[in-house]
Protein backbone atom coordinates (compact mmCIF):
# COMPACT_ATOMS: atom_id res chain seq x y z
CA UNK A 1 0.00 0.00 0.00
CA UNK A 2 0.95 3.77 -0.69
CA UNK A 3 2.36 5.63 2.02
CA UNK A 4 0.86 8.66 3.60
CA UNK A 5 2.39 11.44 5.18
CA UNK A 6 -0.65 13.84 6.59
CA UNK A 7 0.50 17.35 6.80
CA UNK A 8 -1.16 19.63 8.83
CA UNK A 9 -0.38 23.30 8.42
CA UNK A 10 -1.83 26.74 9.48
CA UNK A 11 -1.29 30.24 11.45
CA UNK A 12 -0.01 29.95 15.34
CA UNK A 13 -2.51 29.31 17.65
CA UNK A 14 -5.52 28.01 15.22
CA UNK A 15 -5.37 24.57 16.62
CA UNK A 16 -2.82 22.54 14.72
CA UNK A 17 -1.64 20.03 17.59
CA UNK A 18 -5.28 19.05 18.55
CA UNK A 19 -6.36 18.29 15.27
CA UNK A 20 -2.42 16.49 14.56
CA UNK A 21 -3.49 14.54 17.54
CA UNK A 22 -7.19 13.76 16.84
CA UNK A 23 -5.93 12.32 13.07
CA UNK A 24 -3.00 10.46 15.39
CA UNK A 25 -5.41 8.24 17.12
CA UNK A 26 -7.95 8.18 14.50
CA UNK A 27 -5.10 6.53 11.97
CA UNK A 28 -3.53 5.12 14.43
CA UNK A 29 -0.23 6.47 13.72
CA UNK A 30 3.07 8.96 14.96
CA UNK A 31 3.41 12.36 14.71
CA UNK A 32 6.46 14.15 13.53
CA UNK A 33 6.84 17.98 14.75
CA UNK A 34 8.49 20.50 12.36
CA UNK A 35 7.60 23.67 14.53
CA UNK A 36 11.50 24.66 14.53
CA UNK A 37 10.98 26.42 17.59
CA UNK A 38 9.73 23.08 19.33
CA UNK A 39 12.85 21.70 18.54
CA UNK A 40 15.12 23.42 21.44
CA UNK A 41 14.27 21.56 24.60
CA UNK A 42 15.35 24.77 27.26
CA UNK A 43 11.76 26.53 25.37
CA UNK A 44 8.67 25.06 26.42
CA UNK A 45 6.35 27.82 27.03
CA UNK A 46 6.83 30.12 25.16
CA UNK A 47 7.19 27.87 21.94
CA UNK A 48 4.32 26.48 22.97
CA UNK A 49 5.02 22.93 23.45
CA UNK A 50 2.83 20.44 23.45
CA UNK A 51 1.75 19.57 26.98
CA UNK A 52 2.58 16.21 28.84
CA UNK A 53 -1.15 15.58 28.43
CA UNK A 54 -1.04 15.89 24.57
CA UNK A 55 2.57 14.35 24.37
CA UNK A 56 1.27 11.55 26.14
CA UNK A 57 -2.12 10.85 23.91
CA UNK A 58 -0.18 10.41 20.88
CA UNK A 59 3.92 9.19 20.35
CA UNK A 60 5.40 12.67 18.94
CA UNK A 61 9.16 12.94 17.44
CA UNK A 62 11.54 16.19 17.06
CA UNK A 63 9.61 17.78 19.79
CA UNK A 64 12.23 19.17 22.46
CA UNK A 65 15.26 16.94 20.84
CA UNK A 66 17.87 19.63 20.57
CA UNK A 67 19.65 22.47 22.39
CA UNK A 68 19.63 25.76 22.33
CA UNK A 69 23.37 25.61 21.85
CA UNK A 70 23.54 23.27 18.78
CA UNK A 71 23.92 24.30 15.58
CA UNK A 72 20.82 22.45 13.85
CA UNK A 73 19.88 23.84 10.28
CA UNK A 74 17.00 23.05 8.02
CA UNK A 75 19.37 20.93 6.23
CA UNK A 76 19.81 19.11 9.37
CA UNK A 77 16.66 18.45 9.73
CA UNK A 78 15.69 17.36 6.44
CA UNK A 79 17.61 14.35 6.77
CA UNK A 80 16.80 13.56 9.79
CA UNK A 81 13.17 13.55 9.51
CA UNK A 82 13.40 11.76 5.80
CA UNK A 83 15.18 8.88 8.10
CA UNK A 84 12.67 8.94 10.73
CA UNK A 85 9.75 8.72 8.09
CA UNK A 86 11.25 5.97 6.31
CA UNK A 87 11.86 3.99 9.94
CA UNK A 88 8.10 4.89 10.92
CA UNK A 89 6.91 4.13 7.20
CA UNK A 90 8.19 -0.03 7.75
CA UNK A 91 5.29 -0.27 9.96
CA UNK A 92 2.54 2.32 9.43
CA UNK A 93 1.07 3.57 6.13
CA UNK A 94 0.28 7.01 7.98
CA UNK A 95 2.34 9.20 9.03
CA UNK A 96 1.32 12.89 10.59
CA UNK A 97 3.40 16.33 10.06
CA UNK A 98 2.96 19.00 11.87
CA UNK A 99 3.89 22.46 12.20
CA UNK A 100 4.17 26.34 11.13
CA UNK A 101 7.19 26.87 9.82
CA UNK A 102 6.92 26.97 6.75
CA UNK A 103 10.65 26.21 5.31
CA UNK A 104 11.14 22.91 6.88
CA UNK A 105 7.16 22.03 5.81
CA UNK A 106 8.95 22.53 2.19
CA UNK A 107 12.01 20.10 3.18
CA UNK A 108 10.28 17.30 3.37
CA UNK A 109 7.69 17.65 1.28
CA UNK A 110 9.69 18.62 -1.53
CA UNK A 111 13.39 18.38 -0.65
CA UNK A 112 16.06 21.26 0.34
CA UNK A 113 18.27 22.57 -1.56
CA UNK A 114 22.05 20.93 -1.45
CA UNK A 115 24.83 24.24 -0.56
CA UNK A 116 28.47 23.15 -0.45
CA UNK A 117 30.56 22.93 2.89
CA UNK A 118 31.73 26.57 3.69
CA UNK A 119 34.61 26.88 5.46
CA UNK A 120 34.36 28.25 9.01
CA UNK A 121 37.13 30.80 8.74
CA UNK A 122 34.57 32.18 6.39
CA UNK A 123 31.55 32.12 8.38
CA UNK A 124 33.88 33.68 11.28
CA UNK A 125 34.78 36.35 9.09
CA UNK A 126 31.61 37.35 8.32
CA UNK A 127 30.05 37.28 11.53
CA UNK A 128 33.05 40.17 12.99
CA UNK A 129 32.25 41.93 10.45
CA UNK A 130 28.51 42.02 10.96
CA UNK A 131 29.36 42.87 14.87
CA UNK A 132 31.40 45.40 13.75
CA UNK A 133 29.71 46.77 10.61
CA UNK A 134 25.69 45.22 11.29
CA UNK A 135 23.06 44.53 8.56
CA UNK A 136 24.03 47.40 6.16
CA UNK A 137 27.24 45.71 5.64
CA UNK A 138 25.16 42.41 4.96
CA UNK A 139 23.02 43.68 2.73
CA UNK A 140 25.66 45.48 0.56
CA UNK A 141 27.47 42.43 0.52
CA UNK A 142 24.84 40.24 -1.00
CA UNK A 143 23.84 43.23 -3.47
CA UNK A 144 27.15 43.27 -5.12
CA UNK A 145 27.46 39.22 -4.61
CA UNK A 146 23.98 38.36 -5.91
CA UNK A 147 22.18 41.50 -7.38
CA UNK A 148 19.20 38.99 -8.48
CA UNK A 149 18.61 37.69 -5.24
CA UNK A 150 18.83 40.49 -3.40
CA UNK A 151 15.86 42.01 -5.42
CA UNK A 152 14.16 39.26 -5.62
CA UNK A 153 13.79 39.61 -1.34
CA UNK A 154 13.61 43.07 -1.80
CA UNK A 155 10.02 43.04 -3.66
CA UNK A 156 9.25 39.13 -2.21
CA UNK A 157 10.51 38.70 1.58
CA UNK A 158 11.73 42.64 2.85
CA UNK A 159 11.76 41.33 6.35
CA UNK A 160 14.37 38.66 5.33
CA UNK A 161 16.97 41.63 4.62
CA UNK A 162 17.04 42.49 8.69
CA UNK A 163 18.01 38.95 9.63
CA UNK A 164 21.41 38.78 10.06
CA UNK A 165 21.33 34.85 10.60
CA UNK A 166 19.52 34.42 7.03
CA UNK A 167 21.86 37.18 5.65
CA UNK A 168 24.66 35.80 6.93
CA UNK A 169 24.00 32.53 5.12
CA UNK A 170 23.30 34.06 2.16
CA UNK A 171 26.31 36.18 2.04
CA UNK A 172 28.94 32.88 3.42
CA UNK A 173 27.52 30.98 0.46
CA UNK A 174 28.50 33.60 -2.01
CA UNK A 175 32.02 33.95 -0.52
CA UNK A 176 32.79 30.31 0.09
CA UNK A 177 31.32 29.27 -3.33
CA UNK A 178 32.38 31.79 -5.41
CA UNK A 179 28.93 31.30 -6.79
CA UNK A 180 25.77 33.15 -6.28
CA UNK A 181 23.36 31.93 -3.42
CA UNK A 182 21.13 32.05 -6.12
CA UNK A 183 22.51 29.61 -7.96
CA UNK A 184 21.97 26.68 -5.41
CA UNK A 185 18.36 27.07 -4.91
CA UNK A 186 15.06 25.77 -7.23
CA UNK A 187 16.89 22.49 -8.24
CA UNK A 188 15.86 19.74 -8.91
CA UNK A 189 13.57 18.69 -6.10
CA UNK A 190 14.27 14.79 -4.72
CA UNK A 191 11.62 12.48 -5.22
CA UNK A 192 9.65 10.99 -1.83
CA UNK A 193 8.50 7.72 -0.97
CA UNK A 194 4.78 8.93 0.22
CA UNK A 195 1.99 10.98 -0.58
CA UNK A 196 1.38 14.33 1.06
CA UNK A 197 -2.33 14.84 1.81
CA UNK A 198 -2.11 18.60 2.95
CA UNK A 199 -4.49 19.80 5.74
CA UNK A 200 -4.68 23.81 6.40
CA UNK A 201 -6.62 25.17 9.17
CA UNK A 202 -7.74 28.55 8.65
CA UNK A 203 -10.21 31.72 10.47
CA UNK A 204 -11.55 35.04 9.84
CA UNK A 205 -8.65 37.10 11.02
CA UNK A 206 -10.15 38.44 14.20
CA UNK A 207 -10.78 35.04 15.41
CA UNK A 208 -6.93 34.37 14.82
CA UNK A 209 -6.00 37.47 16.54
CA UNK A 210 -7.92 36.88 19.33
CA UNK A 211 -6.40 33.27 19.54
CA UNK A 212 -2.65 34.80 19.56
CA UNK A 213 -3.67 37.23 21.89
CA UNK A 214 -5.10 34.68 24.55
CA UNK A 215 -2.22 31.91 23.97
CA UNK A 216 0.37 34.97 24.79
CA UNK A 217 -1.59 35.81 28.01
CA UNK A 218 -1.81 32.40 28.81
CA UNK A 219 1.95 31.98 28.15
CA UNK A 220 2.36 35.34 30.55
CA UNK A 221 0.83 33.35 33.42
CA UNK A 222 2.32 30.19 32.69
CA UNK A 223 5.74 31.73 33.81
CA UNK A 224 7.26 32.96 30.03
CA UNK A 225 8.68 35.69 32.04
CA UNK A 226 11.12 33.64 34.25
CA UNK A 227 11.48 31.22 31.03
CA UNK A 228 13.00 33.83 29.50
CA UNK A 229 14.85 35.29 32.18
CA UNK A 230 16.86 31.60 32.19
CA UNK A 231 17.97 32.44 28.88
CA UNK A 232 18.82 35.97 28.70
CA UNK A 233 22.36 35.26 29.25
CA UNK A 234 22.40 33.40 25.81
CA UNK A 235 20.15 35.77 23.75
CA UNK A 236 22.39 36.27 21.44
CA UNK A 237 21.88 32.55 20.30
CA UNK A 238 20.33 31.95 17.10
CA UNK A 239 17.93 29.90 18.01
CA UNK A 240 17.02 32.52 20.84
CA UNK A 241 16.22 35.32 17.69
CA UNK A 242 12.64 34.62 17.96
CA UNK A 243 9.10 36.22 19.11
CA UNK A 244 8.21 35.84 22.71
CA UNK A 245 11.92 35.84 23.43
CA UNK A 246 13.27 38.92 22.23
CA UNK A 247 10.74 41.22 23.37
CA UNK A 248 11.18 40.18 26.97
CA UNK A 249 15.28 40.29 25.96
CA UNK A 250 14.31 44.04 25.71
CA UNK A 251 12.39 44.53 29.01
CA UNK A 252 15.78 42.85 30.64
CA UNK A 253 18.07 45.42 28.54
CA UNK A 254 15.27 48.11 30.37
CA UNK A 255 14.17 49.09 26.62
CA UNK A 256 10.60 48.30 27.12
CA UNK A 257 8.28 48.18 29.87
CA UNK A 258 6.80 44.87 30.74
CA UNK A 259 3.70 45.86 29.88
CA UNK A 260 4.94 47.11 26.24
CA UNK A 261 7.15 44.03 25.73
CA UNK A 262 3.84 41.69 25.97
CA UNK A 263 2.41 43.65 24.12
CA UNK A 264 4.78 43.53 21.21
CA UNK A 265 4.71 39.76 21.97
CA UNK A 266 1.55 40.11 20.48
CA UNK A 267 1.87 42.62 17.90
CA UNK A 268 4.67 40.59 16.77
CA UNK A 269 3.37 37.19 16.54
CA UNK A 270 0.26 38.33 14.82
CA UNK A 271 2.47 39.72 12.14
CA UNK A 272 3.74 36.36 11.68
CA UNK A 273 0.53 34.45 11.54
CA UNK A 274 0.06 36.58 8.56
CA UNK A 275 3.16 35.25 7.10
CA UNK A 276 1.98 31.70 7.54
CA UNK A 277 -0.72 32.13 5.86
CA UNK A 278 1.06 33.83 2.60
CA UNK A 279 3.53 31.13 2.54
CA UNK A 280 1.21 28.26 3.02
CA UNK A 281 -1.43 29.43 0.44
CA UNK A 282 0.93 29.66 -2.41
CA UNK A 283 0.33 25.43 -2.50
CA UNK A 284 -2.72 25.40 -4.34
CA UNK A 285 -2.36 21.31 -3.51
CA UNK A 286 -3.62 22.52 0.12
CA UNK A 287 -7.35 21.70 1.18
CA UNK A 288 -8.16 24.85 3.75
CA UNK A 289 -10.71 24.29 6.47
CA UNK A 290 -11.88 26.32 9.10
CA UNK A 291 -10.33 25.79 12.50
CA UNK A 292 -14.01 24.82 13.89
CA UNK A 293 -14.73 22.36 11.18
CA UNK A 294 -15.65 18.94 13.05
CA UNK A 295 -12.79 16.27 12.47
CA UNK A 296 -14.81 13.80 10.78
CA UNK A 297 -15.21 15.93 7.93
CA UNK A 298 -11.72 16.58 7.94
CA UNK A 299 -10.96 12.60 8.07
CA UNK A 300 -13.44 12.28 5.41
CA UNK A 301 -11.57 13.94 3.17
CA UNK A 302 -8.56 12.66 3.62
CA UNK A 303 -10.12 8.78 3.22
CA UNK A 304 -11.48 10.44 -0.49
CA UNK A 305 -7.64 11.44 -1.12
CA UNK A 306 -6.41 7.93 0.13
CA UNK A 307 -9.28 6.07 -2.20
CA UNK A 308 -8.84 7.98 -5.17
CA UNK A 309 -4.66 7.54 -4.97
Amino acid sequence: MAKFLITIVGPTAIGKTALSIALAKHFKCDILSCDSRQFFKEMTIGTAVPSIEELASAKHHFIQNKSIFDNYTVGDFEKEAIAKLDELFLTNDFVILVGGSGLYVDAILKGFDDFPEIDIKVRLAIQADYDRLGIDYLQNQLRNLDASYFEKLTVENPQTLQNPQRMMRFVEVCMGSGRPYSSFINQKKKERNFTPILIGLEAERSIIYSRINHRVDVMINDGLLAEAKDLFPNNELNALQTVGYRELFRFFDNEFTLEFAIEEIKKNTRRFSKRQLTWFKRNEQTKWFDCFTDKDEIIKHINTVIYNS
